[in-house]
């Protein structure tokens, strides 16, 4: 796209992708340079930026002067075409973007995470195998008086009914005509997962390549008016008249905007362009030394007449250096970025299994055993100092492992006897989910991930005596006037589903003389929860009731502590947010979203871009903060806007949204897992409660096993791309 100072388009070029980003600007740009020479124009080029998946590979190679994430693009283009839009719905060749927009801002933005079902490249496949020309599919689907009923959903699945549809004798004419109409479906109920559209709005923006297709633009324009029509709302539906080029014409707004700031481009213009050659390189000589995985990357380099460069694609910052020298200057500039950005979701989970070192407060041996259970007690005492025993890291012990490690270490088992498996990681998971526990979210699943790991890393070296993954059914709260403060009752049963999987062809816990422990536990009646311990632990460490009673005080003073200590490092970044009136993270999540296997490091990546991070437990509670952020309201009281405060985590959850809704320095994330009941109920209100404060909304639903790690990054873009810009300002202003 060229356009003008005042951001009028001037002249545009539109291709298909064909997988090369540099030759399709090669092209473009030719196109372009010889559309202002036919006009008898000279070109002086002001200022340059790149969007869209190779925007950083682009920027780099043309020395653009800004790499805008498309989200952005899409958001200020539309806007500036259409300044009252409610949402964008940029359907392209692989994504689908859903940009909720409110008062010219972003409120929200939904992207398909990993399938392309319905989208343009899918249209476009299906016409070429009919021997149709994508430009014709319009008026062939148009032709057909009725057409075949798709299911919205995976590409696969649309294959399939395709097949299907030929065989029962659907035309060619028809099966496009079909596929057209489940777009909007797959747009609204698979991605957006919206049913009620009215809430969002009622002027909607069509931008993207697909809406080219006429036939795309009536289907979505007729499903609009359908489902909108059941709320008594008439929906204006716009396509941009540049639809294919919109994000394209949002990038050069951009660069239009830091032209008028004095910035001054470094493009060397379209004929240098032209000259540029492209290598990439990919194998064995690729592969990264830097650290025991050893990725493989790609050696992308660029060549003129007169220079040579080369960038380096990475999963990672250090995996991107060419050099030691580049990596020492990479890792010294991360530890500065993160000293001076604390992240406390990586600082809980790395504390929260560490050992404890409390006083030893076992009672001593019988002298003269009299009896059987005396001597029994003398063996299992003497045996403590031996006792081997793991932990999964999973589910709740992500709050609770300092009391667990306190009371066992307490009792004289060492602490370097306490086993903890490894945090999750995909390799982790890998390893340990053949064995198919069925679960509806990943946090369960992963569970006999651990186990595994235990018994098949842990005990084949150093044999475990015992496996311990308890029940959790009450846990402890510092709410007030909650209706309860139960588990997550899929959490609370995933030790009953870990057993029967490691015991359905044969127990595996008895073949390997492996005691597994399963108590159920009540925190918030502590005279019970000291009997369930030692109901658990009587057996295999011969416990007495006295010891038992002063091991449970041990461990709640050591659980206590542990979270005092995430309170005053909370309170801490807090003060220096304050200080220096900056914006702080806070994680909106259930405590074993500190694992980041299971967060897929979505904190960390915000801790690199420079925000410190809270998480829900390292929000600080002392009166002094509480009174500052909540003035008279009572601080631990939710039941002004959840009433059904039976699920602690939730609570919690809600809790803290109020807190960050509260404190200008602060902007809540909120992450959930696939098919998480208790979280789902409360997306609305928690959204809700950001937004009375004038605070964006911001969310990672649904995370599971699979990490797609090009969608959560331009989302991630996208929330810092708006935090520094135009809420940072604000909130100054304010």
């Amino acid at each position: 796209m060229l356009l003008d100072e005042d951001g009028t388009v001037l002249a545009k070029a539109y291709r298909l992708s064909e997988g090369n980003p540099i030759r399709d600007v090669k092209e473009i740009s030719g196109e372009l340079e010889r559309h202002v020479r036919g006009q008898g124009a000279e070109l002086e080029i002001l200022g340059a930026a790149t969007t869209g998946y190779a925007k950083h590979i682009l920027a780099s190679a043309m020395h653009a002067d800004t790499e805008l994430v498309e989200t952005v693009a899409h958001a200020r283009s539309g806007l500036a075409l259409k300044p009252d839009t409610d949402v964008i719905v940029d359907v392209g060749g692989q994504d689908i973007k859903l940009i909720v927009l409110k008062d010219g801002r972003v409120r929200d933005f939904m992207l398909n995470t990993q399938c392309s079902a319905g989208n343009g490249y899918f249209l476009q496949a299906t016409a070429r195998s009919f021997g149709i020309c994508s430009d014709d599919y319009a008026e062939r689907a148009f032709r057909a008086e009725r057409m075949p009923e798709f299911s919205y959903g995976c590409a696969v699945f649309l294959q399939a009914d395709i097949v299907n549809f030929q065989r029962q004798g659907w035309t060619s004419d028809e099966i496009l005509a079909g596929l057209a109409a489940v777009l909007p479906k797959n747009i609204w109920l698979y991605v957006a997962k919206v049913s009620n559209l009215s809430a969002l709005g009622h002027r909607f923006l069509l931008q993207g390549g697909t809406q080219k297709n006429l036939a795309a633009v009536k289907a979505q324009l007729d499903y609009l008016r359908s489902r909108m029509r059941e709320f008594g709302v008439e929906p204006e539906v716009a396509v941009h008249k540049h639809c294919g080029e919109a994000g394209a014409i949002g990038a050069a707004l951009e660069a239009i905007r830091l032209y008028r700031s004095g910035h001054r481009t470094r493009f060397p213009g379209l004929d240098w362009v032209q000259r540029l050659r492209l290598e990439t390189t990919t194998g064995e000589a690729t592969r990264c030394t830097f650290c025991p995985n050893h990725c493989l990357r790609t050696f992308v380099d660029f060549q003129t007449e007169n220079c040579r460069e080369r960038i380096v694609l990475a999963p990672c910052e250090k995996g991107a250096t060419q050099n030691a020298a580049e990596l020492r200057e990479t890792v010294n500039r991360l530890r500065k970025v993160k000293d001076s950005n604390p992240n406390l979701v990586e600082i809980a989970c790395r504390s929260v299994t560490l050992p404890q070192r409390p006083p030893i407060i076992a009672d001593p041996p019988h002298r003269l055993a009299l009896t059987s259970r005396q001597t029994a007690r003398n063996r299992l005492l003497a045996a403590r100092g031996d006792f081997l025993v793991g932990i999964p890291r999973v589910c709740n012990q992500y709050l609770y492992g300092p009391f667990f490690s306190a009371y066992l270490e307490s009792l004289g088992v060492a602490a370097g006897n306490i086993v903890w498996s490894d945090t999750t990681s995909e390799k982790l998971y890998r390893d340990g989910a053949t064995r198919g526990a069925i679960d509806p979210c990943y946090p369960s699943k992963v569970a006999v991930a651990h186990v595994h790991n235990l018994i098949f890393k842990y005990h084949a070296r150093k044999p475990l005596r015992a496996i311990f993954f308890p029940q959790f059914d009450i846990l402890g709260s510092s709410l007030e006037k909650c209706a309860g403060s139960h588990a997550c009752p899929t959490a609370s049963a995933t030790p009953l589903a870990v057993a029967a999987a490691f015991r359905t062809d044969r127990d595996t816990f008895a073949e390997e003389h492996i005691a597994y422990l399963h108590p159920l536990l009540n925190f918030s009646e502590i005279p019970l929860l000291s009997r369930q311990m030692f109901n658990c632990w009587n057996p295999l460490l011969g416990l007495t009731t006295a010891e038992n009673a002063r091991a449970i005080e041990i461990a709640l003073a050591a659980q206590r502590r542990w979270l005092e200590n995430l309170h005053e490092r909370g309170r801490a970044v807090l003060d220096q947010l304050e200080a220096e009136n900056r914006i702080g993270i806070v994680m909106l999540g259930r405590s074993y979203q500190h694992d980041p296997g299971l967060n897929h490091g979505i904190f960390e990546e915000f801790q690199k871009l420079g925000y410190p991070v809270f998480s829900q437990a390292s929000l600080p509670m002392d009166s002094y903060t509480l009174e500052r952020v909540f003035g008279n309201d009572h601080p631990l009281d939710i039941e002004d806007v959840w009433k059904h405060s039976f699920s602690a985590s939730t609570s919690q959850k809600v809790w803290a949204a109020k807190f960050v809704a509260r404190h200008p320095n602060l902007i809540g994330i909120e992450v959930s897992n696939f098919k998480c009941g208790h979280d789902a109920p409360a997306y609305r209100l928690i959204q809700a409660i950001l937004e009375s404060a004038g605070k964006p909304y911001f969310a990672f639903r649904e995370l599971d096993e699979n990490k797609p790690a090009a969608s959560m990054r331009i989302r991630i873009e996208t929330i810092d791309y708006y935090l520094r810009g135009d809420y940072h300002l604000r909130t100054r202003q304010d």
